[in-house]
């Protein structure tokens, strides 16, 4: 296969809340570009991306899953990421190494509350994007409110470049606005046809175009000067200016379809190469790579996999060329490693390669100890790029081997696990030895469990799920006074330090700093009573959870001209702290989530009360034909379960979504 120029490429992924479509978008988009010969359904469990067993018995995307196609004589390398909260850690590392994405969108929910999630990790990262309303087929599908959804709950502004042709089931096609033609689609496969706008949507697609105008003249100075001059933009201009507004992020361009029944596709793909960048348009990766296949070989691994065939290893090469047999250097490990194959990926297949360049992504196979968030680079050129951001795990289970002969077998499938999802924490429990397994969700560890059992053969016995709780200062003190003196024969050990804890406000869990004066402690002491804080908010008094929304401040100090060290002044710093911390007013604080339950109205009676059971507090209700939508804020530890007892008490017609909001203090 020929490599493409790097101006003829597109990295992009497909994020969505769950079951908006994305898996169906990637599977009509693999077919429509030859990638696959044969059309995958989720409800049949013959996808291409969703190629774990797990993900085909439960419906939905859990791993990313990339895949790579051609369309207009531009390489797609695409990545379906999963729309379940509990593996957003998957999308995060997915968007740190894409260049563009399409978020789905159901056009009868609009903006769900998982799409809200993976918009805004989108935002921090700075990926531009298009929006794809999907599922225009279905009854009560409204593309106005979905883009009226988008502005107010993305706080974008969204740019519909289509009309919908048909409404629900007659639903056959769009009016493209910019070219003012019309595709209908046919049942079946076959291509679209184009045609001249509809007589009764003309007047329609003309007000939609005028108004697509006035909205990008607005936003576009070169758009503007020239609607102010001609009082219409020309459709190069239109299209020139999209995809200024698409690259900085102030404006996101709507397009709309049905993917199940393969109306809306191509459209798509012909904006993907229309308006999202290609690796060249984007800045130099840390200020100082270019995107040039010429410059010293720079990459990002971004997902670990173990397969039946060996170690794969999903990089994105940022700058220069990589070959099979090359040696490239683990800039966050400190070692080299030997690429022994280079494979293009298609999900759970792949084809080797001679060589990958600036632009691609692409499975190595070779080494050995890279994990997830490691830079590959040239030996003679060393540089380490920022990781993906991992968060914290919120739930906890003990897991042990039934066999006591497969305990060895349950610890190295565990460091394997955490190799491929760093998401997934593994520790030992101090008090009770037992092994703990954290993670994001319920469902996050469930996976996880189930992969040791299907892939590894391990029979494995799990504990009740736990959250993890954290401690906060509600009330704090001033100028306590801690004196490490230790004299033990030789040198000795003095450390005098004073210092006020108080609780902070907002979402930062730590601040310190320093106010004395006149050199009583020198700055790289300050820097060890700092880190000796830090040690000490790992275990707070209230049950040794860690310590969060805490700031210290140094006040006062003395040192000893001989005596003194880096290490006694961070020991000092850490009993201080934990004696502050006891002298406190400490809080409880437990993980909350953001619950959003869509019921008969008939039941909602019933999921009331049991959201207020579990102690949840209902923050909005709103109705929609036959049934309601009961927003609420409920801790985690209160959700295990409840999809069981959601489906009880509505006949197995409710469903339920959530999103983390945070710790709050916890309420009996």
């Amino acid at each position: 296969m020929r490599t493409p120029e790097i101006t003829a490429v597109r990295n992009l992924g497909i994020l969505a809340h769950v079951d908006a479509g994305k898996t169906t978008v990637t599977e009509r988009v693999l077919y429509l570009t030859g990638a696959v010969h044969k059309r995958g359904e989720v409800h049949d469990g013959t996808t291409v991306t969703d190629f774990d067993p797990q993900e085909r018995d439960r419906g939905i995307t859990i791993f990313a899953a990339a895949v790579s196609c051609d369309w207009a004589g531009h390489r797609v390398n695409l990545i379906d990421t999963p729309g379940h909260v509990d593996f957003s850690d998957e999308v995060e590392r997915s968007l740190r190494v894409l260049d563009g994405a399409v978020a789905v969108f159901d056009a009868v929910a609009g903006v769900e509350p998982q799409s809200e999630t993976v918009w805004r990790q989108a935002d921090r990262h700075g990926v531009p994007r298009l929006a794809f309303v999907n599922k225009l087929d279905r009854a009560g599908a409204d593309l106005d409110a979905a883009v009226e959804s988008i502005r107010d709950r993305l706080g974008t502004v969204p740019l519909p470049v289509q009309l919908p042709i048909g409404r629900e089931d007659g639903f056959t096609g769009v009016v493209d606005l910019l070219r003012m033609r019309a595709y209908v689609w046919a049942d079946g496969d076959g291509p679209y046809a184009e045609l001249p706008v509809p007589d009764d949507l003309l007047d329609e697609a003309r007000q939609r175009r005028r108004r697509l105008e006035e909205a990008v003249a607005e936003l576009h100075p070169g758009a503007f000067e020239e609607f102010v001059t001609r009082e219409e933009l020309a459709e190069a201009t239109l299209r020139s200016a999209l995809r200024d507004l698409t690259l900085s992020g102030e404006a996101v361009v709507v397009l709309c379809g049905s993917a199940y029944r393969n109306r809306g596709i191509e459209p798509l793909l012909d904006a993907v190469v229309a308006y999202l960048p290609a690796p060249s348009d984007l800045p130099p990766v840390r200020g100082e790579v270019p995107a040039d296949p010429e410059a010293p070989f720079t990459a990002l691994a971004f997902k670990v996999s173990a397969t039946a065939t060996g170690r794969m290893t999903y990089v994105r090469v940022y700058a220069g060329t990589i070959g099979k047999g090359d040696t490239v250097l683990d800039a966050l490990g400190g070692r080299t490693e030997r690429i022994a194959r280079i494979l293009r990926v298609q999900a759970d297949r792949a084809t080797e390669v001679e060589a990958a360049r600036a632009g691609d992504i692409v499975a190595v196979v070779g080494p050995k100890s890279v994990r997830a968030g490691a830079t590959l680079c040239d030996p003679a050129a060393p540089l380490v790029l920022e990781p993906p951001t991992t968060a914290d795990p919120v739930v906890s289970v003990a897991v042990e081997a039934r066999r006591a002969t497969d305990t060895g077998r349950l610890a190295t499938a565990l460091v394997r696990l955490s190799e491929e999802d760093p998401s997934l924490v593994v520790r030992s429990d101090p008090e009770t030895g037992q092994t703990v397994l954290s993670g994001l969700g319920e469902l996050h560890l469930e996976v996880a469990v189930e992969k040791l059992r299907r892939d590894r053969g391990l029979e494995v016995a799990v504990g009740r799920p736990q959250v993890a709780y954290r401690e906060t200062v509600a009330k704090g003190v001033t100028g306590l006074l801690y004196r490490h003196v230790k004299q033990d024969g030789g040198a000795g050990q003095f450390a005098h330090v004073v210092i006020d804890l108080e609780p902070m406000e907002g979402d930062e869990e730590f601040a310190f700093t320093s106010t004395v004066t006149g050199g009583r402690v020198p700055q790289e002491y300050v820097r060890a009573v700092e880190a000796g804080c830090r040690d000490a908010l790992l275990e707070g008094p209230l049950g040794g959870h860690p310590v969060t929304g805490v700031r210290v401040t140094l006040t006062d100090g003395a040192t000893h001209p001989k005596d003194s060290s880096e290490m006694a002044f961070r020991t000092a710093g850490r009993f201080a702290l934990r004696e502050a911390l006891r002298a406190s007013a400490m809080t409880l604080l437990e993980p909350v989530a953001d619950v959003t339950v869509t019921v008969p109205a008939e039941s909602v009676g019933a999921v009331l009360g049991d959201l207020a059971a579990r102690r949840g507090r209902v923050t909005d209700q709103t109705a929609r034909g036959g049934t309601a939508v009961v927003a609420a804020t409920v801790p985690l530890a209160e959700l295990f379960g409840y999809a069981s007892r959601l489906r009880g008490r509505t006949q197995g017609r409710g469903t339920f979504t959530t999103r983390p909001a945070g710790y709050e203090p916890a309420r009996g």
